[in-house]
């Protein structure tokens, strides 16, 4: 009993804390400076701007790796199950999750940062493939990424002011980090030769 205690203690020890200062890019890459090595891969991979696919993650999981949608609630307090299968830095859900998995590498989690923000820049790909939308709309590619493509293409969003209302400010957060990320990006490449 007290090794499984220990293990469980030890590893819950593990999950990366969330940013201290989250409406700074540059303070959240000073404090993790790994994350802006991942978000560079990422958009060297897939040609998504770091400021989109962060402001993407801030909104979806308030950069916490272990995040989960609220639960379903059976008579109004008992726990039965979640509102989706969407889970980690992304919110990812399962059968996207999966197709991530099939085409890039089956060997990531949605708990990694790493991994996440490969996810978003490669979903984000796929949906200006798919629909046409500019990687540096980040309006259009969010309310793609909530709804789905095909949601997206039938404008489900257009009956959720409130998801609209969220999609602007994902717009919003991407300008405020890009202005940001203007000021420090010669401060945090320097710091990349101690890597």
């Amino acid at each position: 009993m007290a090794l499984v205690l220990f293990n469980v203690l030890w590893l819950s020890g593990c999950a990366t804390a969330p940013p201290s200062n989250q409406s700074n890019i540059c303070e959240i890459f000073r404090q993790y400076p790994d994350w802006y090595e991942d978000a560079l891969d990422s958009q060297d991979e897939w040609g998504v701007p770091i400021q989109i696919s962060m402001a993407f993650m801030k909104q979806e999981s308030s950069f916490r790796g272990e995040a989960k949608p609220p639960r379903y609630y059976a008579l109004g307090f008992i726990p039965w199950g979640r509102v989706s299968s969407a889970y980690g830095y992304a919110q990812a859900q399962d059968p996207v999750w999966s197709e991530y998995q099939d085409q890039v590498s089956s060997w990531t989690s949605r708990d990694d940062f790493d991994d996440a923000i490969d996810f978003i820049g490669w979903y984000m790909t796929g949906s200006q493939k798919a629909l046409g939308i500019s990687k540096w709309d980040a309006y259009s590619q969010y309310l793609a990424y909530h709804e789905g493509r095909g949601g997206f293409k039938r404008k489900t969003y257009s009956r959720n002011p409130a998801l609209m209302k969220i999609a602007r400010k994902v717009e919003k957060t991407s300008k405020i980090y890009a202005g940001q990320l203007k000021k420090c990006r010669a401060e945090l490449e320097d710091n990349r030769s101690w890597f």
